[in-house]
Parts: C-alpha cells; structure tokens; sequence
C-alpha cells in the first residue's frame, strides 16, 4: 500500500455518468493547484446509468482515483460511509458529484485544517440556490423542529464538509444502522469552524430525493438523536387522563342530580379522539422499535461488489 495522502475526498455518486468525469478534473485540479496531495474515492451507489464505467476509466486514467461500487443502491447515507470507511487521507471531505457543493470552498477548507488547527470545517449554506419554495419550508420546519428535540443547529447544514482522520476514526466507532450524517457528525464535537457558500448550479443529472425519502431521513434524525416523541405520547396520555378524570366527575355531578341524558354524539367524539391518540402514540412507539430491530439484526451498513484497487 502507498503512502496515505494527505487529503481524500469522498463523492457519493447515483446516476452521474453525464458529468462525474468533469467534476472529478476540477476537484482534482483545484487540489493540484493548492498542493496537496490527495485522493478520489468515488462511490456508485446502485447507479443505473454508465457511472461505473465512468469510474473505471477515471481509475485508470487519473492519479489517486479509487472507485467502488456497492451492490445496489443502500442510500446517499451508506455511499458516505463507504467512502469514509475506506479513506486514506489525513483529513477526509465529503461532496457532491454535481458541483452544487463548489470546489473553489476546498483551499479555505484545508487552510482552517492545515494551518488554523481545525479538526472539522463545515460548510453552511446562505443561499440554497434554485430550491424550490415548498422545499425551502419543508428544511425549516425540520431543522427547527430538530433544534427544539434535541438541541442541535443545523440549520444551514450540508454534507459538505472537511474532518481531521481523528474524527474519521471517531465517526467510524459509531454502530448505528439507520444514518443520519449530519447529526451524527455535529454530534461528535471536536474543534469546529464553520464557512459559508451558496449551492452551485447543478453541473448535469437531477436530484435523486423524492418525498419519501426527505420523510424517511427526517424521520431518522429525529428519532436518532431525540426521545421526545416518545415523551409526547406519555404527556398526551396524562392529558386525556386529566380530560377524563373531569369528565366523569361531571356524569357523575349530572346522575346525582338527575340530569344525567344520552348523549350519543359525545360517547362517538371521545371513542374518536382517544382511538386515534392511541394509534399515534402506538405508531411512535414502532418507530422507535423499528429502529431497535434494525439495529440488533447487525447487517451491515452496505455491500461493496466491485472496486478499482484491488
């Protein structure tokens, strides 16, 4: 094995083909011009386009270009992690493939490390580019929504960001199944700097989250880093107790006194209210043991089925 170079940068790639060869010059060319030594480690999760192929001649015709392809498409979170696991470098930064995450970042980011001490640099976003309105709301609600359980700002947050190997090497001791980077990496700590940008317009391809998916990691960061929920459903439980309690204490008031009627409509309204508050709190609860079931399976986070430097 060669020496381990000073800088590894990780692309998480799905359906590149059109332009990874491009983003993977510039980065490179960029890194060449500040002199550090480094390498590309470009991870196919399950792409269904040429990005393999596309991979596979970079590997050969670019210096430091390792690529892997796992065995179908595990998720932008497990692509990361198979880039961080198999890093080499000194220090490791995660992006994008399709520039939305801007290289010309790169020289500030490895000066923070290099010469400030910094053993993670972050890149936050001031303007998110062209994003939709509808998505521009739903990343404030959840990020606010995350602040308030669990104490943790990422609003702003991106993937986008540099690590020492100290914290490479901390990450990796983190077992979890269901991934939620950067919670998981704002959760760690270590010495911090923060360097804002603006998303870059996309160099080819299109996004590859759907609503599902945006729900799916919400959901995950929520019930990652937060027992809150679970709380809820206990308060809202005590609620209805208190509800009921000063209920029957008026049937009561109100057959004592004779005044006691059917009241059909209010008998259909509580049998209502108090199913569907059981079935959320019970739909909470599974969450959380779902969560619990994927982690005592102990599967692994990805399958790798092919790479470059073997």
């Amino acid at each position: 094995m060669s020496r381990p170079p000073t800088l590894s940068v990780v692309l998480p790639c799905l359906d590149e083909a059109s332009h990874l060869a491009a983003s993977a010059g510039k980065i490179a060319a960029t890194l060449d011009e500040i002199g550090v030594d480094h390498e590309l480690i470009l991870v196919d999760d399950g792409s269904q386009d040429d990005t393999w192929s596309v991979m596979q001649r970079l590997a050969r015709e670019l210096p430091g270009v390792r690529a892997l392809r796992l065995s179908r498409r595990f998720g932008k979170e497990q692509a990361l992690c198979a880039g961080l696991e198999n890093a080499r470098g000194r220090a490791v930064v995660v992006m994008d493939a399709d520039l939305q995450h801007p290289p010309s970042l790169l020289p500030d980011m490895v000066r923070a490390w290099r010469d400030e001490g910094y053993e993670v640099v972050e890149a936050r976003k001031v303007d998110r580019g062209d994003e939709s309105l509808l998505s521009r709301i739903e990343a404030g609600l959840f990020y606010s929504l995350l602040r308030r359980v669990s104490g943790y700002d990422l609003h702003g947050a991106s993937d986008y960001k540099l690590m020492d190997r100290k914290v490479v090497e901390a990450w990796a001791r983190l077992p979890e199944r269901n991934l939620f980077f950067r919670g998981m990496s704002a959760w760690l700590g270590f010495k911090r700097k923060e360097l804002p940008f603006s998303v870059e317009e996309r160099a080819g391809g299109r996004s590859s989250w759907s609503l599902r998916g945006l729900v799916r990691l919400g959901i995950t960061g929520l019930t990652a880093f937060s027992s809150v929920p679970i709380h809820v459903v206990t308060m809202t439980g005590l609620l209805f107790l208190g509800f009921a309690v000063l209920l029957g204490i008026q049937t009561l008031y109100n057959w004592q006194t004779k005044q006691a009627t059917v009241g059909f409509t209010t008998v259909i309204l509580l049998v209502l209210i108090t199913g569907s508050a059981t079935m959320i709190g019970l739909g909470t609860i599974g969450i959380y043991v779902s969560r619990i079931y994927d982690e005592v399976k102990g599967r692994p986070r990805f399958l790798v089925a092919e790479r470059t430097d073997e």
